[in-house]
């Protein structure tokens, strides 16, 4: 089984890394059908639940709303069963993929977008794997969907930091140079931000004295 999980993830990763939509469209349901072989397989599995999940949360952004709504709670559904099943299967990927969708998703009526949940999934994954890629940058991803960029420079550090596995170098690298594009904007905005405000109490000290 655990090969069958690396060659799924990597397939994944080919697939969600690359800048072609219409070939992410037409791969996508192919990965799908082969995670819910793998289930099958294996189903008293947490592992094959998480990235079937994963894979159909991925391709709901290629569907019609309505579809993708169904697509979401269908990722939720299993992610809960993985969790149930095995909590700290793939380093607490459940926990992540599930605080993403949380926040992600739209809230109530819509759909079942929470906040409070997903900073608790999310935090549940950073207990199980503290210096783990993913669980860094999706905490951190959060906290600036959250305005609270100051929060995130720490998490995105070390998912910049993080080592990457030598059997998924390639998605993992992938990640960690998204984080790192983000800690510098981050950055950036902040460094901005300082010199706004210098140059604003500059303006109004300059004003005062004329």
């Amino acid at each position: 089984m655990a090969a069958a999980i690396d060659s799924l993830e990597s397939e994944w990763a080919k697939v969600y890394y690359q800048s072609d939509e219409s070939l992410q469209r037409k791969a996508y349901p192919g990965l799908i059908d082969k995670a819910a072989e793998l289930g099958k397989r294996f189903p008293r599995a947490a592992e094959p639940k998480i990235w079937q999940a994963t894979i159909i949360a991925t391709n709901a952004a290629f569907q019609p709303s309505l579809e993708a709504l169904s697509s979401l709670k269908a990722a939720k559904r299993l992610l809960e069963e993985a969790i149930a099943i095995k909590p700290e299967a793939l380093d607490g990927a459940a926990y992540v993929t599930l605080g993403t969708l949380y926040y992600m998703a739209p809230g109530w009526p819509i759909s079942f977008g929470d906040n409070q949940l997903a900073e608790q999934m999310l935090q549940a994954s950073l207990k199980i794997n503290p210096d783990g890629i993913d669980a860094n940058y999706f905490y951190a991803d959060y906290l600036l969907q959250q305005d609270r960029s100051a929060e995130a420079e720490e998490y995105l550090r070390k998912a910049a930091q993080a080592p990457l596995r030598k059997n998924q170098y390639f998605a993992d690298s992938q990640l960690q140079n998204e984080a790192k594009l983000a800690l510098a904007s981050t950055q950036q905005r902040k460094s901005n931000t300082g010199k706004n405000k210098f140059q604003a109490i500059f303006t109004a000290a300059t004003y005062n004295a004329d």
